[in-house]
């Protein structure tokens, strides 16, 4: 069934390619998706889709096909883009610019790969359409905005998604990233880290740098947290758990004589149980609450949590389903098993939702030899990856490969002879 419906990518090939490359010249940030969720419901109504509905959540794009009695399948593929310049120097490579959320002007790519995933997500809504008579069944496509502040999912599901449209008993998604192209990526169980931010404002005293004794110093504060956060994770989080503490923002005054009122702290955590992402939150506060009583600050620190997303579970038994129908589809020598990845992603949101489970896989997008050849050098970690401005996944057989996934993928699921 598989291969009877992906003989019609050769037809849409290079149409699919073409609309890649627009996407990745053409980027926008989360939020601001305006662009790009047009072309993309454009794309679903010229596919037939019997509903597609734009504006869910803020920026996404809903399509729904429905062909007879039967399960319904979600294929989901998040759209939002990063404020990183790019460095490609591939003829279609970005040159736009975006003001970000703190309204500054700001270089705008792909660097995470979404363009790739979106472009993917439409092929196989495509194959799938024309196919509609060879299955049974309902199939719920979401192009999913703002994945990159964590919070597009939730958007979409507190505008109605899945009381406007059918609720689906199993969540599909994937991710491109630094593999070889053509292979497949599966893990079972916690796949990827719970991502949580939080904003920090130490307030002191200002005051003249020669007069330090007049002052409470809320850089000295700063210091004093950033050093003690780093025994969270060796002194507290027992061994046999993985956990991340990064301060990834330091912020403090104007001048190097002057004695700031305040300072900034910008810190991300990650975890893959319930129980240490409540544990390292727990930590930061107690010890950021713990510098400025010591050292006598005026007021309390501010605290503002932010970009939470859970950890992405890729359900045991659904995902051995999967990754049985993909080995069988592409063969075993195209399936590589992955490790835990610290990164996040809030496609899980979907499924812990509504009770439902959520599979996810990883597919490659560099060419092979640079993989092989960095593999023998050991310089793995200097290949393009994720959020570089340098990468930029080879359009064949990438694009093939994604948009042969999500197919095969779906129809696991969906109801066929």
């Amino acid at each position: 069934m598989a291969h009877q419906v992906i003989a019609g990518l050769a037809t849409i090939k290079d149409e699919l390619a073409d609309l890649y490359r627009d996407l990745h010249a053409h980027p926008e940030l989360s939020l601001q998706e305006t662009r790009t969720a047009a072309l993309l419901a454009e794309r679903l109504r010229a596919a037939g889709f019997d509903e597609v509905a734009e504006g869910v959540g803020g920026t996404g794009v809903v399509g729904v096909l429905r062909a007879g009695e039967g399960p319904v399948v979600m294929l989901r593929a998040d759209f939002d883009a990063l404020p990183v310049e790019e460095k490609t120097g591939l003829p279609y490579a970005s040159r736009a610019r975006g003001v970000d959320q703190d309204g500054q002007d700001v270089p705008v790519m792909h660097a995470c790969g979404h363009d790739m995933h979106a472009a993917c997500l439409v092929g196989a809504a495509t194959l799938l359409a024309q196919a509609k008579d060879r299955f049974k069944g309902t199939l719920l496509v979401v192009f999913q905005p703002a994945e990159e502040l964590a919070r597009g999912a939730r958007d979409m599901i507190a505008d109605g998604l899945f009381e406007r449209f059918p609720k689906p008993e199993i969540v599909l998604g994937q991710h491109v990233g630094p593999l070889p192209a053509g292979f497949i990526g599966h893990g079972t169980g916690p796949l990827m880290a719970s991502s949580d931010s939080l904003n920090v404002t130490l307030h002191g005293r200002g005051a003249h740098g020669s007069r330090p004794e007049a002052s409470i110093d809320p850089v000295l504060m700063a210091a004093n947290v950033v050093t003690r956060l780093q025994g969270i994770v060796s002194r507290e989080v027992p061994p046999s758990e993985t956990a991340v503490v990064t301060v990834g923002r330091l912020q403090a005054g104007t001048k190097d004589n002057v004695i700031p009122e305040t300072a900034e702290l910008g810190i991300n955590l990650r975890a893959y149980t319930p129980q240490t992402r409540t544990q390292l939150r727990a930590a930061v506060e107690r010890i950021v609450r713990g510098e400025c009583r010591t050292s006598d600050a005026p007021r309390d620190p501010d605290l503002a949590w932010s970009a939470a997303a859970p950890a992405l579970v890729s359900d045991p038994e659904a995902t051995s389903t999967t990754v049985a129908a993909l080995r069988s589809h592409f063969g075993p020598a195209r399936m590589l098993d992955m490790p835990q990845v610290n990164a996040s992603e809030d496609v899980g949101v979907f499924g812990d939702t509504i009770g439902v489970p959520t599979v996810f896989w990883f597919w490659g997008g560099l060419e092979t030899q640079t993989v092989v050849q960095a593999l023998q050098d050991g310089t793995l970690d200097q290949l393009p990856s994720n959020h570089s401005p340098f990468f930029a996944p080879l359009v064949e057989p990438t694009l093939s490969t994604g948009v042969e996934a999500l197919v095969v993928a779906a129809l696991t699921w969906l109801r066929t002879d």
